[in-house]
Protein backbone atom coordinates (compact mmCIF):
# COMPACT_ATOMS: atom_id res chain seq x y z
CA UNK A 1 0.00 0.00 0.00
CA UNK A 2 1.22 3.62 -0.58
CA UNK A 3 2.20 4.88 2.46
CA UNK A 4 0.36 8.12 1.70
CA UNK A 5 -2.64 6.39 1.84
CA UNK A 6 -2.63 5.26 5.71
CA UNK A 7 -4.86 8.28 6.83
CA UNK A 8 -7.71 7.15 5.26
CA UNK A 9 -8.02 3.91 7.79
CA UNK A 10 -8.33 3.61 11.19
CA UNK A 11 -7.70 0.54 14.05
CA UNK A 12 -10.87 -1.57 14.63
CA UNK A 13 -11.95 -0.88 17.95
CA UNK A 14 -11.73 -3.78 20.52
CA UNK A 15 -14.40 -5.23 22.77
CA UNK A 16 -14.60 -4.23 26.60
CA UNK A 17 -14.53 -7.70 28.09
CA UNK A 18 -12.20 -7.65 30.63
CA UNK A 19 -13.68 -11.47 31.84
CA UNK A 20 -13.12 -13.21 28.63
CA UNK A 21 -13.13 -17.06 29.21
CA UNK A 22 -12.57 -18.25 25.68
CA UNK A 23 -8.98 -18.31 25.56
CA UNK A 24 -9.02 -21.21 28.10
CA UNK A 25 -11.25 -22.76 26.07
CA UNK A 26 -10.89 -25.85 23.56
CA UNK A 27 -12.50 -27.28 21.37
CA UNK A 28 -13.95 -30.67 22.41
CA UNK A 29 -17.14 -31.09 19.99
CA UNK A 30 -17.64 -30.57 16.56
CA UNK A 31 -20.16 -27.66 15.68
CA UNK A 32 -23.11 -27.57 14.06
CA UNK A 33 -22.79 -27.72 10.20
CA UNK A 34 -24.26 -26.09 7.32
CA UNK A 35 -22.61 -26.06 3.86
CA UNK A 36 -24.23 -23.08 1.90
CA UNK A 37 -22.18 -24.00 -1.52
CA UNK A 38 -25.28 -24.11 -3.14
CA UNK A 39 -25.61 -20.37 -2.20
CA UNK A 40 -22.93 -18.55 -1.36
CA UNK A 41 -20.43 -20.86 -3.26
CA UNK A 42 -22.74 -20.55 -6.79
CA UNK A 43 -23.31 -16.81 -6.08
CA UNK A 44 -19.59 -16.47 -6.28
CA UNK A 45 -19.23 -18.50 -9.99
CA UNK A 46 -18.16 -16.74 -13.07
CA UNK A 47 -20.37 -19.33 -14.66
CA UNK A 48 -23.28 -20.47 -12.07
CA UNK A 49 -23.95 -23.58 -12.04
CA UNK A 50 -26.66 -25.41 -14.00
CA UNK A 51 -30.10 -26.83 -11.91
CA UNK A 52 -28.23 -30.54 -13.17
CA UNK A 53 -24.91 -29.84 -11.41
CA UNK A 54 -26.54 -28.03 -8.57
CA UNK A 55 -28.78 -31.88 -7.79
CA UNK A 56 -25.09 -33.47 -8.28
CA UNK A 57 -23.51 -31.25 -5.87
CA UNK A 58 -26.23 -31.46 -3.21
CA UNK A 59 -25.92 -35.14 -3.23
CA UNK A 60 -22.15 -35.10 -2.82
CA UNK A 61 -22.79 -33.08 -0.12
CA UNK A 62 -25.28 -35.41 1.66
CA UNK A 63 -23.06 -38.18 1.04
CA UNK A 64 -19.87 -36.40 3.00
CA UNK A 65 -22.39 -35.91 6.00
CA UNK A 66 -24.23 -32.61 6.29
CA UNK A 67 -27.33 -32.85 8.14
CA UNK A 68 -28.10 -29.02 6.71
CA UNK A 69 -27.88 -27.21 3.29
CA UNK A 70 -28.24 -24.27 2.29
CA UNK A 71 -29.97 -24.79 -1.53
CA UNK A 72 -29.81 -21.31 -2.35
CA UNK A 73 -31.98 -18.16 -2.77
CA UNK A 74 -35.68 -19.29 -4.39
CA UNK A 75 -36.93 -15.91 -4.40
CA UNK A 76 -34.17 -14.29 -6.65
CA UNK A 77 -34.59 -16.61 -10.00
CA UNK A 78 -36.20 -19.44 -11.22
CA UNK A 79 -33.33 -21.34 -11.95
CA UNK A 80 -32.97 -21.33 -7.80
CA UNK A 81 -36.86 -22.14 -7.37
CA UNK A 82 -36.89 -24.61 -9.77
CA UNK A 83 -33.73 -26.29 -8.11
CA UNK A 84 -35.31 -26.62 -5.20
CA UNK A 85 -38.56 -27.64 -6.31
CA UNK A 86 -36.78 -30.56 -8.35
CA UNK A 87 -35.50 -31.63 -4.66
CA UNK A 88 -38.61 -31.71 -3.03
CA UNK A 89 -40.79 -32.86 -5.54
CA UNK A 90 -38.69 -35.93 -6.71
CA UNK A 91 -37.80 -36.92 -3.18
CA UNK A 92 -34.16 -36.08 -3.38
CA UNK A 93 -33.84 -35.03 0.40
CA UNK A 94 -32.95 -37.34 2.94
CA UNK A 95 -35.49 -37.42 5.99
CA UNK A 96 -32.57 -36.13 8.53
CA UNK A 97 -31.21 -33.24 6.13
CA UNK A 98 -32.74 -30.06 6.70
CA UNK A 99 -32.60 -27.44 3.95
CA UNK A 100 -32.32 -23.75 4.30
CA UNK A 101 -32.93 -21.08 2.19
CA UNK A 102 -31.89 -17.21 2.40
CA UNK A 103 -34.13 -14.60 2.16
CA UNK A 104 -34.16 -10.60 2.72
CA UNK A 105 -36.59 -9.37 5.11
CA UNK A 106 -39.02 -8.11 2.21
CA UNK A 107 -42.33 -9.38 2.30
CA UNK A 108 -42.91 -10.47 -1.32
CA UNK A 109 -39.65 -12.59 -1.55
CA UNK A 110 -40.48 -14.12 1.99
CA UNK A 111 -43.83 -15.21 0.21
CA UNK A 112 -41.84 -16.64 -2.71
CA UNK A 113 -39.86 -18.63 -0.30
CA UNK A 114 -42.58 -20.46 1.39
CA UNK A 115 -44.07 -21.64 -1.94
CA UNK A 116 -40.59 -22.90 -2.62
CA UNK A 117 -40.03 -24.94 0.87
CA UNK A 118 -43.78 -26.34 0.90
CA UNK A 119 -43.62 -29.93 1.19
CA UNK A 120 -40.30 -30.52 2.13
CA UNK A 121 -40.49 -32.31 5.75
CA UNK A 122 -37.98 -29.65 7.42
CA UNK A 123 -36.92 -26.17 6.48
CA UNK A 124 -34.93 -22.96 8.16
CA UNK A 125 -36.22 -19.77 6.66
CA UNK A 126 -32.85 -17.51 6.96
CA UNK A 127 -34.06 -13.72 6.66
CA UNK A 128 -31.01 -11.31 6.75
CA UNK A 129 -30.89 -7.58 7.16
CA UNK A 130 -27.73 -5.26 7.13
CA UNK A 131 -27.87 -3.63 10.13
CA UNK A 132 -23.64 -1.84 9.96
CA UNK A 133 -23.72 1.95 10.56
CA UNK A 134 -22.15 1.88 7.34
CA UNK A 135 -24.84 0.07 5.46
CA UNK A 136 -27.80 2.13 7.32
CA UNK A 137 -25.79 5.29 6.30
CA UNK A 138 -24.88 4.22 2.62
CA UNK A 139 -27.15 1.65 1.61
CA UNK A 140 -30.37 2.86 3.02
CA UNK A 141 -29.84 6.95 2.85
CA UNK A 142 -29.16 7.06 6.65
CA UNK A 143 -31.73 5.19 8.03
CA UNK A 144 -32.26 5.11 11.65
CA UNK A 145 -31.45 2.14 13.85
CA UNK A 146 -35.17 2.09 15.15
CA UNK A 147 -35.99 1.62 11.23
CA UNK A 148 -33.83 -1.07 10.56
CA UNK A 149 -34.78 -3.38 13.73
CA UNK A 150 -38.29 -2.64 12.87
CA UNK A 151 -37.34 -4.25 8.85
CA UNK A 152 -36.12 -7.34 11.10
CA UNK A 153 -39.41 -7.60 13.27
CA UNK A 154 -41.61 -7.57 10.26
CA UNK A 155 -39.79 -10.01 8.77
CA UNK A 156 -39.92 -12.32 11.68
CA UNK A 157 -43.80 -11.39 12.16
CA UNK A 158 -44.68 -12.12 8.30
CA UNK A 159 -42.29 -15.91 9.02
CA UNK A 160 -44.45 -16.69 11.98
CA UNK A 161 -47.60 -15.61 10.04
CA UNK A 162 -46.77 -18.06 6.82
CA UNK A 163 -45.78 -20.97 9.29
CA UNK A 164 -49.62 -22.86 9.32
CA UNK A 165 -49.57 -21.95 5.56
CA UNK A 166 -47.08 -25.09 4.69
CA UNK A 167 -48.22 -27.54 7.32
CA UNK A 168 -46.18 -30.06 6.02
CA UNK A 169 -43.09 -28.51 6.41
CA UNK A 170 -41.34 -28.08 10.40
CA UNK A 171 -40.08 -24.63 9.89
CA UNK A 172 -37.28 -22.96 11.93
CA UNK A 173 -36.35 -19.17 11.77
CA UNK A 174 -32.85 -17.96 11.45
CA UNK A 175 -32.25 -14.46 11.44
CA UNK A 176 -28.78 -12.40 10.69
CA UNK A 177 -27.89 -9.01 11.38
CA UNK A 178 -26.23 -8.62 8.27
CA UNK A 179 -22.94 -7.14 8.57
CA UNK A 180 -22.33 -7.97 11.98
CA UNK A 181 -19.29 -7.66 11.89
CA UNK A 182 -18.92 -3.59 11.75
CA UNK A 183 -22.21 -3.15 13.92
CA UNK A 184 -21.89 -2.02 17.31
CA UNK A 185 -22.68 -5.08 19.46
CA UNK A 186 -25.77 -3.04 21.77
CA UNK A 187 -27.68 -2.76 18.51
CA UNK A 188 -26.72 -6.15 17.13
CA UNK A 189 -28.02 -7.62 20.55
CA UNK A 190 -31.04 -5.16 20.54
CA UNK A 191 -32.43 -6.51 16.49
CA UNK A 192 -31.61 -10.05 17.79
CA UNK A 193 -33.41 -9.60 20.99
CA UNK A 194 -36.75 -8.03 19.02
CA UNK A 195 -36.36 -11.45 17.08
CA UNK A 196 -36.49 -13.56 18.92
CA UNK A 197 -39.39 -11.38 21.32
CA UNK A 198 -41.45 -12.51 18.13
CA UNK A 199 -40.73 -16.14 17.65
CA UNK A 200 -40.37 -16.58 21.36
CA UNK A 201 -37.77 -19.97 20.54
CA UNK A 202 -38.20 -22.45 23.42
CA UNK A 203 -35.42 -25.22 24.15
CA UNK A 204 -37.84 -27.65 22.84
CA UNK A 205 -38.50 -25.91 19.79
CA UNK A 206 -34.74 -23.72 19.01
CA UNK A 207 -34.38 -20.58 16.58
CA UNK A 208 -30.80 -19.82 14.99
CA UNK A 209 -29.47 -16.58 15.92
CA UNK A 210 -26.49 -16.10 13.09
CA UNK A 211 -23.55 -13.85 13.73
CA UNK A 212 -22.04 -13.11 10.14
CA UNK A 213 -18.72 -12.16 9.92
CA UNK A 214 -19.68 -10.40 6.43
CA UNK A 215 -16.54 -8.32 6.20
CA UNK A 216 -13.21 -9.06 7.96
CA UNK A 217 -12.28 -6.10 9.79
CA UNK A 218 -10.42 -7.13 12.44
CA UNK A 219 -8.61 -9.83 14.16
CA UNK A 220 -10.03 -13.25 15.28
CA UNK A 221 -9.37 -12.70 18.56
CA UNK A 222 -11.97 -9.72 18.58
CA UNK A 223 -14.05 -11.99 16.22
CA UNK A 224 -14.21 -14.04 19.48
CA UNK A 225 -14.69 -11.26 22.17
CA UNK A 226 -17.80 -10.20 20.21
CA UNK A 227 -19.54 -14.00 19.89
CA UNK A 228 -19.06 -14.02 23.92
CA UNK A 229 -20.24 -11.01 24.08
CA UNK A 230 -22.96 -11.69 22.45
CA UNK A 231 -23.67 -15.46 23.84
CA UNK A 232 -23.82 -13.58 27.09
CA UNK A 233 -26.39 -11.46 26.65
CA UNK A 234 -28.68 -12.66 24.08
CA UNK A 235 -32.18 -13.16 25.59
CA UNK A 236 -33.56 -17.34 25.79
CA UNK A 237 -29.54 -18.28 25.34
CA UNK A 238 -30.90 -21.83 26.34
CA UNK A 239 -33.47 -21.73 23.07
CA UNK A 240 -31.08 -20.73 20.90
CA UNK A 241 -28.20 -22.13 18.22
CA UNK A 242 -25.53 -19.39 17.96
CA UNK A 243 -24.58 -19.92 14.29
CA UNK A 244 -21.23 -18.39 13.05
CA UNK A 245 -20.54 -17.36 9.06
CA UNK A 246 -17.38 -16.50 8.51
CA UNK A 247 -15.67 -14.50 5.67
CA UNK A 248 -11.64 -14.35 4.86
CA UNK A 249 -11.10 -10.87 3.51
CA UNK A 250 -8.13 -10.79 6.39
CA UNK A 251 -7.23 -14.35 5.22
CA UNK A 252 -8.25 -15.24 9.10
CA UNK A 253 -11.64 -17.08 8.21
CA UNK A 254 -10.63 -20.64 9.93
CA UNK A 255 -8.93 -18.95 12.77
CA UNK A 256 -12.33 -16.35 13.47
CA UNK A 257 -14.40 -19.46 13.37
CA UNK A 258 -12.55 -21.58 15.51
CA UNK A 259 -11.98 -18.83 18.23
CA UNK A 260 -15.63 -17.91 17.65
CA UNK A 261 -16.52 -21.84 18.33
CA UNK A 262 -14.17 -21.30 21.81
CA UNK A 263 -16.44 -18.29 22.08
CA UNK A 264 -19.50 -20.02 22.66
CA UNK A 265 -21.14 -20.71 18.96
CA UNK A 266 -23.00 -23.63 18.43
CA UNK A 267 -22.79 -24.06 14.75
CA UNK A 268 -20.83 -23.04 11.92
CA UNK A 269 -21.83 -22.48 7.98
CA UNK A 270 -19.44 -22.23 4.84
CA UNK A 271 -18.67 -23.76 2.11
CA UNK A 272 -16.00 -26.88 0.91
CA UNK A 273 -12.56 -24.92 0.28
CA UNK A 274 -13.79 -21.96 1.21
CA UNK A 275 -15.40 -20.83 -2.00
CA UNK A 276 -17.38 -17.73 -2.04
CA UNK A 277 -17.95 -13.72 -2.35
CA UNK A 278 -14.72 -11.92 -2.94
CA UNK A 279 -12.23 -13.84 -0.55
CA UNK A 280 -14.28 -16.71 0.27
CA UNK A 281 -16.28 -18.28 2.39
CA UNK A 282 -15.05 -20.47 5.63
CA UNK A 283 -13.51 -23.63 4.80
CA UNK A 284 -15.23 -26.33 6.41
CA UNK A 285 -12.53 -28.79 4.74
CA UNK A 286 -10.02 -27.57 7.09
CA UNK A 287 -12.21 -26.86 10.28
CA UNK A 288 -13.59 -30.32 10.36
CA UNK A 289 -10.16 -31.83 9.54
CA UNK A 290 -8.20 -29.41 11.78
CA UNK A 291 -10.91 -30.90 14.67
CA UNK A 292 -9.83 -34.16 12.90
CA UNK A 293 -6.26 -34.24 13.82
CA UNK A 294 -6.92 -33.95 17.26
CA UNK A 295 -9.48 -37.11 17.19
CA UNK A 296 -12.72 -34.92 17.19
CA UNK A 297 -15.50 -36.38 15.29
CA UNK A 298 -16.99 -33.94 13.37
CA UNK A 299 -20.00 -36.46 11.73
CA UNK A 300 -18.46 -35.18 8.21
CA UNK A 301 -16.26 -37.67 6.15
CA UNK A 302 -13.35 -36.50 4.03
CA UNK A 303 -11.97 -39.71 3.74
CA UNK A 304 -11.84 -39.58 -0.32
CA UNK A 305 -10.99 -35.99 -0.57
CA UNK A 306 -9.43 -35.72 -3.75
CA UNK A 307 -12.49 -37.42 -5.23
CA UNK A 308 -14.68 -34.54 -3.61
CA UNK A 309 -11.91 -31.99 -4.70
CA UNK A 310 -12.21 -33.27 -8.50
CA UNK A 311 -16.17 -33.02 -7.80
CA UNK A 312 -15.79 -29.82 -6.94
CA UNK A 313 -13.95 -28.91 -9.39
CA UNK A 314 -16.45 -30.26 -12.13
CA UNK A 315 -19.01 -28.55 -10.64
CA UNK A 316 -17.86 -24.82 -9.98
CA UNK A 317 -15.13 -24.58 -12.70
CA UNK A 318 -12.49 -23.32 -10.28
CA UNK A 319 -9.50 -24.81 -9.11
CA UNK A 320 -8.31 -25.60 -5.27
CA UNK A 321 -4.73 -24.18 -5.27
CA UNK A 322 -2.07 -26.47 -4.86
CA UNK A 323 -1.05 -25.39 -1.38
CA UNK A 324 -4.89 -25.54 -0.17
CA UNK A 325 -4.55 -27.26 3.45
CA UNK A 326 -4.91 -30.91 3.37
CA UNK A 327 -6.52 -30.73 -0.27
CA UNK A 328 -3.96 -29.28 -2.17
CA UNK A 329 -1.92 -31.39 -4.96
CA UNK A 330 1.40 -30.37 -3.14
CA UNK A 331 0.50 -30.25 0.52
CA UNK A 332 2.07 -34.29 1.48
CA UNK A 333 4.76 -33.11 -0.89
CA UNK A 334 8.55 -32.05 0.50
CA UNK A 335 11.54 -31.07 -1.66
CA UNK A 336 13.30 -29.49 1.40
CA UNK A 337 16.10 -32.29 2.29
CA UNK A 338 15.52 -32.25 6.00
CA UNK A 339 11.52 -32.71 5.63
CA UNK A 340 12.30 -35.62 3.26
CA UNK A 341 14.70 -37.01 5.28
CA UNK A 342 12.50 -36.74 8.67
CA UNK A 343 9.52 -37.99 6.84
CA UNK A 344 11.17 -41.26 5.95
CA UNK A 345 12.78 -41.76 9.10
CA UNK A 346 9.18 -41.03 10.50
CA UNK A 347 7.45 -43.29 8.19
CA UNK A 348 9.81 -46.12 9.15
CA UNK A 349 9.63 -45.73 12.42
CA UNK A 350 5.45 -45.53 12.09
CA UNK A 351 5.55 -48.80 10.34
CA UNK A 352 7.40 -50.69 12.92
CA UNK A 353 5.83 -49.13 15.64
CA UNK A 354 2.22 -50.09 14.33
CA UNK A 355 3.47 -53.49 13.69
CA UNK A 356 3.61 -53.87 17.20
CA UNK A 357 1.04 -51.71 18.51
CA UNK A 358 -1.80 -50.71 16.20
CA UNK A 359 -3.41 -48.12 18.31
CA UNK A 360 -0.12 -46.14 18.06
CA UNK A 361 -0.39 -42.41 17.93
CA UNK A 362 0.17 -40.56 14.64
CA UNK A 363 3.24 -38.94 14.66
CA UNK A 364 4.97 -37.90 11.41
CA UNK A 365 7.72 -34.91 10.92
CA UNK A 366 5.99 -32.41 9.08
CA UNK A 367 2.99 -34.34 8.64
CA UNK A 368 0.10 -33.46 10.60
CA UNK A 369 -2.18 -36.16 9.59
CA UNK A 370 -1.88 -39.74 7.73
CA UNK A 371 -2.58 -39.00 4.26
CA UNK A 372 -4.18 -42.15 4.04
CA UNK A 373 -7.11 -41.32 6.16
CA UNK A 374 -7.94 -38.49 3.69
CA UNK A 375 -7.45 -40.95 0.46
CA UNK A 376 -4.33 -39.58 -0.19
CA UNK A 377 -1.09 -41.95 -1.31
CA UNK A 378 2.50 -41.86 0.53
CA UNK A 379 3.49 -41.88 -3.54
CA UNK A 380 3.54 -38.12 -3.63
CA UNK A 381 4.66 -37.42 -0.04
CA UNK A 382 8.63 -36.79 -1.46
CA UNK A 383 9.22 -35.64 -4.49
CA UNK A 384 13.05 -34.53 -6.08
CA UNK A 385 14.30 -31.46 -7.39
CA UNK A 386 18.11 -29.74 -7.44
CA UNK A 387 16.94 -28.86 -3.61
CA UNK A 388 16.09 -32.36 -2.31
CA UNK A 389 18.03 -33.72 0.57
CA UNK A 390 19.42 -37.63 0.37
CA UNK A 391 16.66 -38.85 2.13
CA UNK A 392 14.11 -37.84 -0.89
CA UNK A 393 15.82 -40.07 -3.30
CA UNK A 394 15.97 -43.24 -1.08
CA UNK A 395 12.44 -43.14 -0.20
CA UNK A 396 11.72 -42.63 -3.64
CA UNK A 397 13.61 -45.79 -4.20
CA UNK A 398 12.30 -48.03 -1.43
CA UNK A 399 8.40 -46.82 -1.75
CA UNK A 400 8.32 -46.49 -5.32
CA UNK A 401 10.64 -49.23 -6.46
CA UNK A 402 11.28 -51.76 -3.47
CA UNK A 403 15.13 -50.62 -3.29
CA UNK A 404 15.99 -50.55 0.42
CA UNK A 405 19.68 -48.58 -0.06
CA UNK A 406 21.84 -48.91 3.04
CA UNK A 407 22.29 -46.30 4.66
CA UNK A 408 25.53 -44.80 3.86
CA UNK A 409 24.85 -45.40 0.54
CA UNK A 410 21.77 -42.57 0.60
CA UNK A 411 24.69 -39.15 0.10
CA UNK A 412 26.00 -41.24 -2.98
CA UNK A 413 23.00 -42.19 -5.08
CA UNK A 414 21.51 -38.42 -3.79
CA UNK A 415 23.95 -36.34 -5.20
CA UNK A 416 24.10 -38.30 -8.39
CA UNK A 417 20.00 -37.85 -8.31
CA UNK A 418 19.91 -34.11 -7.71
CA UNK A 419 22.74 -33.15 -9.93
CA UNK A 420 20.30 -34.94 -12.74
CA UNK A 421 17.59 -32.61 -11.63
CA UNK A 422 19.95 -29.47 -11.44
CA UNK A 423 21.03 -30.51 -15.09
CA UNK A 424 17.29 -30.26 -16.00
CA UNK A 425 16.55 -27.71 -14.21
CA UNK A 426 13.12 -29.21 -12.95
CA UNK A 427 11.22 -32.39 -10.73
CA UNK A 428 12.16 -35.31 -11.83
CA UNK A 429 9.39 -38.10 -11.76
CA UNK A 430 9.85 -41.91 -9.84
CA UNK A 431 10.38 -43.17 -12.88
CA UNK A 432 13.53 -40.98 -14.06
CA UNK A 433 14.90 -41.77 -10.51
CA UNK A 434 14.64 -45.03 -11.02
CA UNK A 435 16.17 -44.90 -14.56
CA UNK A 436 19.56 -42.57 -13.32
CA UNK A 437 19.78 -45.03 -10.22
CA UNK A 438 20.30 -47.76 -12.69
CA UNK A 439 22.18 -46.22 -15.35
CA UNK A 440 24.93 -44.78 -12.50
CA UNK A 441 25.15 -47.44 -9.70
CA UNK A 442 23.02 -51.12 -10.73
CA UNK A 443 24.75 -53.62 -13.29
CA UNK A 444 27.47 -51.19 -14.18
CA UNK A 445 30.30 -52.45 -16.91
CA UNK A 446 32.42 -50.23 -17.70
CA UNK A 447 35.82 -51.65 -17.36
CA UNK A 448 34.50 -55.49 -15.91
CA UNK A 449 32.32 -57.31 -17.13
CA UNK A 450 31.20 -60.84 -15.62
CA UNK A 451 30.55 -62.63 -18.87
CA UNK A 452 30.10 -66.18 -17.27
CA UNK A 453 30.64 -68.11 -13.71
CA UNK A 454 30.28 -70.96 -11.59
CA UNK A 455 30.35 -71.64 -8.25
CA UNK A 456 31.56 -75.04 -7.34
CA UNK A 457 30.83 -75.93 -3.43
CA UNK A 458 32.95 -77.90 -1.28
CA UNK A 459 32.96 -79.59 1.84
CA UNK A 460 33.01 -76.97 4.81
CA UNK A 461 30.88 -74.42 3.00
CA UNK A 462 33.56 -73.34 0.83
CA UNK A 463 33.21 -71.95 -2.82
CA UNK A 464 35.09 -72.42 -5.88
CA UNK A 465 34.74 -69.73 -8.59
CA UNK A 466 35.46 -70.10 -12.31
CA UNK A 467 34.52 -67.34 -13.80
CA UNK A 468 34.76 -65.60 -17.69
CA UNK A 469 35.23 -61.71 -17.22
CA UNK A 470 35.87 -58.99 -20.28
CA UNK A 471 38.22 -56.62 -18.64
CA UNK A 472 38.60 -53.86 -21.08
CA UNK A 473 37.38 -55.68 -24.26
CA UNK A 474 40.08 -58.77 -23.12
CA UNK A 475 38.44 -62.17 -22.19
CA UNK A 476 39.92 -63.50 -19.18
CA UNK A 477 39.42 -67.00 -17.37
CA UNK A 478 39.95 -67.00 -13.65
CA UNK A 479 39.30 -69.11 -10.23
CA UNK A 480 39.22 -68.72 -6.76
CA UNK A 481 38.17 -69.83 -3.60
CA UNK A 482 36.58 -68.56 -0.21
CA UNK A 483 33.83 -69.37 2.06
CA UNK A 484 30.90 -68.43 -0.10
CA UNK A 485 30.27 -66.71 -3.75
CA UNK A 486 31.58 -63.05 -3.12
CA UNK A 487 34.61 -64.21 -1.33
CA UNK A 488 35.38 -66.40 -4.02
CA UNK A 489 35.25 -64.09 -6.61
CA UNK A 490 36.99 -61.61 -4.83
CA UNK A 491 40.08 -64.46 -4.30
CA UNK A 492 39.54 -64.97 -8.05
CA UNK A 493 40.07 -60.79 -9.38
CA UNK A 494 42.85 -60.80 -6.59
CA UNK A 495 44.29 -64.40 -7.77
CA UNK A 496 44.36 -62.64 -11.18
CA UNK A 497 46.17 -58.73 -10.74
CA UNK A 498 42.78 -57.18 -9.85
CA UNK A 499 41.84 -56.31 -6.94
CA UNK A 500 43.12 -53.40 -5.01
CA UNK A 501 39.93 -53.13 -2.60
CA UNK A 502 38.32 -54.79 0.08
CA UNK A 503 34.97 -56.00 0.85
CA UNK A 504 33.64 -53.88 4.01
CA UNK A 505 29.72 -54.86 3.93
CA UNK A 506 27.39 -56.63 1.72
CA UNK A 507 23.23 -56.64 1.83
CA UNK A 508 20.95 -58.25 -0.20
CA UNK A 509 17.00 -58.49 0.12
CA UNK A 510 13.87 -59.16 -2.37
CA UNK A 511 12.94 -56.59 -4.73
CA UNK A 512 9.09 -55.64 -3.94
CA UNK A 513 7.34 -54.56 -6.77
CA UNK A 514 8.68 -51.77 -9.55
CA UNK A 515 10.82 -54.22 -10.72
CA UNK A 516 11.19 -57.66 -13.25
CA UNK A 517 13.76 -58.71 -11.19
CA UNK A 518 13.37 -60.69 -7.87
CA UNK A 519 16.66 -59.39 -5.81
CA UNK A 520 18.87 -56.96 -5.35
CA UNK A 521 22.34 -56.67 -3.46
CA UNK A 522 24.74 -53.90 -2.62
CA UNK A 523 28.41 -54.40 -2.21
CA UNK A 524 30.27 -52.03 -0.45
CA UNK A 525 34.36 -51.79 -1.42
CA UNK A 526 36.94 -49.41 0.00
CA UNK A 527 39.87 -48.57 -2.16
CA UNK A 528 43.52 -48.95 -1.04
CA UNK A 529 43.59 -45.11 -1.11
CA UNK A 530 40.61 -44.86 1.08
CA UNK A 531 38.24 -44.35 -0.92
CA UNK A 532 34.31 -46.17 0.22
CA UNK A 533 31.58 -46.22 -2.17
CA UNK A 534 28.53 -48.86 -3.25
CA UNK A 535 27.68 -50.78 -5.71
CA UNK A 536 24.55 -52.70 -6.50
CA UNK A 537 23.30 -55.46 -8.57
CA UNK A 538 20.04 -56.55 -9.39
CA UNK A 539 19.75 -60.16 -10.95
CA UNK A 540 16.75 -62.74 -10.15
CA UNK A 541 19.20 -65.07 -8.93
CA UNK A 542 20.25 -63.58 -5.43
CA UNK A 543 23.68 -65.20 -6.33
CA UNK A 544 24.24 -63.32 -9.74
CA UNK A 545 23.07 -60.27 -7.70
CA UNK A 546 25.38 -60.08 -5.10
CA UNK A 547 28.37 -60.93 -8.03
CA UNK A 548 26.94 -57.66 -10.59
CA UNK A 549 27.15 -55.57 -7.09
CA UNK A 550 30.93 -56.21 -6.41
CA UNK A 551 31.43 -55.95 -10.18
CA UNK A 552 29.70 -52.42 -10.49
CA UNK A 553 31.81 -51.38 -7.32
CA UNK A 554 34.99 -52.45 -8.94
CA UNK A 555 33.78 -50.56 -12.13
CA UNK A 556 33.20 -47.34 -9.89
CA UNK A 557 36.33 -47.72 -8.21
CA UNK A 558 37.77 -47.91 -11.34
Amino acid sequence: MNPNSLSKYRPFPAVSLPDRTWPDKTITKAPIWCSVDLRDGNQALPQPMSIEEKIDFFELLVRIGFKQIEVGFPSAADTEFNFLRRLIDENRIPDDVTIQVLVQTREHLIRRSFEAIDGAKRAIVHIYNSTSPLQRRVTFGDATRESIKQVAIDGAKLVKELVPTIPRTEVVLQYSPESFSDTELDYSLEVCNAVIDVWQPTPENKMIINLPDTVQWTTPNVHADMIEWMSRNLDKRDSLVVSLHTHNDRGTGVAATELGLMAGADRVEGTLFGNGERTGNLDIVTVALNMNSHGIATGLDFSELTDIRQKYEKFTRLMVPERQPYAGELVFTAFSGSHQDAIKKGLDRREKETAEAPDTLWGVPYLTIDPQDIGRSYEAIIRINSQSGKGGVAYVLDREHGFDLPKSMHPLVGKRIYDLADEHGRELTVDEIRDAFFEFFVNVESHLNLVEYELIHKAGGQVHCKATISIDGETRMIEGDGNGPINSFVHALETAGLKNFKVTDYRSHAVQGGSDASAAAYVQLQHDDGRLLWGTGVDSSIEMAGLKALVTGWNLLH
